[in-house]
């Protein structure tokens, strides 16, 4: 249920609500608007009795929201969340281009990839510092070394990056050096490590569970944004099917779907999706086609030798020209508009 406030209620007012809704035992989180603010309230597994609510100073309406994931959904907040890191803006309408390798294998090829991928016109670094891998015998990546790396990149380039946060020990560390946290798609149901993102004060980037539906995706995320941080941006990233031609299947649907019902910003990794670098092209126009805010894409200077995910991973001149079509769809969708 929202507690929809009045156009000039007080803070006193909104406080004083959110401890009635406390009172008759659930959580209540202030949803601010343009115009107005509205109390959402959590922890119910029934319908609320509005009546005391209602009674209170500053209350305009309430309005029952039917989702079971309530702060992510469209009912909760009608219009898209965008999310700014610097100067870039995620869930604006121009997509945003993350890239970088799957994993930062050391300071020489860090810096080296950031810089082209700047010039290439990348607007985000991604690089893994530490490495869920299904084998245990494969590289892990380089842990706070990483992150120092990654934080040298920032400091270069200016380009802010997006690494991944595997577990409570090393969620905090991340967050010290990263500037959007990423949980994967290992780490979409455990909820747990869900509560602690929600702790964060960076965006959280989260990645869609390989046989996960739209729904839970959804669950997940109202998982963080329940523990108090609204900056959570989708990934759709490839679902297992009965296909084997790719690694993963590409559910382009998800995109459009998760809009409707959601505000917020999704985007698209083709790399993990594709597995073959030969498609990872081809499902980047797609992605951005029917409306991803962003994409996630996996580039290597040295794709054969790489320690993690080399097929996947464009080279240099295949990255300079997605970027040339993301151009040229960002200048058609603007004629278009």
């Amino acid at each position: 249920m929202l507690v929809i406030m009045k156009n000039d209620a007080t803070e006193a007012q909104v406080r004083a609500v959110i401890r009635e809704i406390e009172r008759l035992g659930y959580r209540g989180l202030p949803v601010p608007g343009a115009q107005r603010t509205a109390v959402c309230i959590v922890g119910n597994q029934r319908e609320v009795d509005d009546s005391r609510l209602l009674s209170l100073d500053g209350v305009k309406e309430t309005i029952r929201v039917t989702k079971p994931y309530k702060l992510v959904s469209r009912e909760t907040h009608p219009q898209p969340t965008v999310i700014a890191i610097g100067r870039v803006v995620i869930g604006a309408g121009k997509p945003v281009v993350m890239a970088g390798p799957c994993a930062v294998e050391s300071e020489k090829q860090t810096l080296a990839i950031a810089r082209m991928v700047k010039r290439y016109g990348a607007q985000v670094f991604r690089g893994g510092a530490f490495k869920p891998r299904s084998s245990p015998y494969t590289f892990q990546g380089l842990g706070e070394e990483g992150l120092k790396m990654l934080k040298r990149v920032r400091e270069e380039t200016g380009l802010p990056v997006v690494t991944e946060a595997t577990d409570h020990d090393n969620i905090e560390m991340v967050e010290e050096y990263a500037d959007i946290i990423q949980i994967g798609a290992r780490n979409m149901q455990n909820y747990s490590l869900l509560r602690r993102a929600g702790l964060c004060r960076k965006p959280i980037l989260l990645k869609r569970g390989f046989a996960a539906t739209i729904e839970e995706l959804l669950m997940s995320a109202e998982y963080i944004a329940s523990e108090g941080n609204p900056n959570v941006i989708l990934c759709e990233r490839g679902i297992r099917t009965f296909s084997d031609n790719t690694r993963n299947t590409l559910d382009l649907s998800a995109i459009p779907s998760i809009k409707e019902v959601s505000h917020l910003p999704v985007v698209v990794d083709p790399s993990h999706a594709a597995g073959r670098r030969e498609y990872v092209i081809a499902l980047s126009r797609g992605a951005i086609a029917v409306g991803a805010d962003g994409l996630l894409v996996e580039v290597h200077n040295d794709p054969v030798h790489a320690l993690s995910d080399g097929r996947q991973s464009l080279y240099p001149s295949q990255f300079a020209e997605l970027m040339k079509d993301v151009r040229a769809m960002n200048r058609l969708a603007e004629r278009e508009k």
